[in-house]
């Protein structure tokens, strides 16, 4: 029996067409209105360079699935249910899709992500946290 071996542009491809992923106003529109948490899985070096969403639980990505898993013991507060709507963004919105889809096969069937990622999100002038400046 041979292994099928894909590159990364089709697995992104394979696992986006699983998602229903949104643009960065849906988000935040659902956000606000209590419907989705959203998730920063972006390293600390971007957060500290552009910003932050506020509101957004960050979660660096080597702990995402310990971190969301409603029935884990690392579990973060916010991650109650399997129902819950996860909205994972990341600096462009590549990585953020393999991340939607590891939360998806731990039962979080409401996982997504924003389309563009966070660079997205800034260019539509949603609200950022702005590090601050130094002199």
């Amino acid at each position: 029996m041979s292994e099928e071996h894909v590159g990364i542009d089709e697995l992104l491809e394979r696992v986006r067409s699983g998602l229903d992923r949104i643009e960065p106003r849906a988000a935040y529109e659902a956000y606000e209105a209590g419907d989705a948490l959203l998730v920063d899985t972006r390293y600390a070096a971007l957060r500290e360079r552009d910003g932050l969403i506020p509101g957004a639980l960050v979660v660096e990505r080597n702990e995402l699935e310990w971190r969301l898993d409603p029935q884990g013991s690392h579990r973060a507060p916010e991650a109650v249910s399997h129902d819950l709507r996860v909205v994972v963004f990341c600096n462009e919105g590549y990585a953020s899709s393999l991340a939607a889809e590891s939360l998806r096969r731990l039962g979080l069937h409401r996982a997504t992500d924003v389309i563009g990622g966070f660079q997205a999100w800034k260019s539509a002038g949603l609200p950022v946290l702005l590090p601050p400046t130094s002199a």
